[in-house]
């Protein structure tokens, strides 16, 4: 799913705001656990894809600068226009757990 990150294809595509993204607080538990519970089908992908959970781990783990560069380096990868609104759900959302 984080592999899968994008901000849109070509020179025009607008930068996303990755806000909500890297400056989230949570642990990987913290998102792992929203994942889980608010949705159950994107976990059950990231749990069979070790990349996946390695990158998130790393991300979370991260500062800001980091974090913001991790996604640009992930940004044109297959399928990320499809993670990035879980990506962002995950990562608002798990400080409530």
């Amino acid at each position: 799913m984080a592999l899968a990150l994008t901000a849109g294809a070509g020179p025009a595509a607008a930068q996303p705001d990755y806000g909500p993204m890297v400056d989230s607080p949570c642990t990987f538990e913290q998102a792992m656990a929203a994942v889980n519970t608010e949705n159950p089908m994107a976990a059950r992908y990231l749990n069979q894809s070790p990349p996946n959970i390695q990158f998130l781990q790393v991300f979370l783990s991260s500062p800001r600068e980091e974090r913001v560069s991790l996604l640009n380096q992930i940004k044109d990868n297959q399928g990320a226009d499809q993670a990035l609104p879980v990506f962002r759900q995950m990562l608002t959302s798990c400080v409530n757990y």
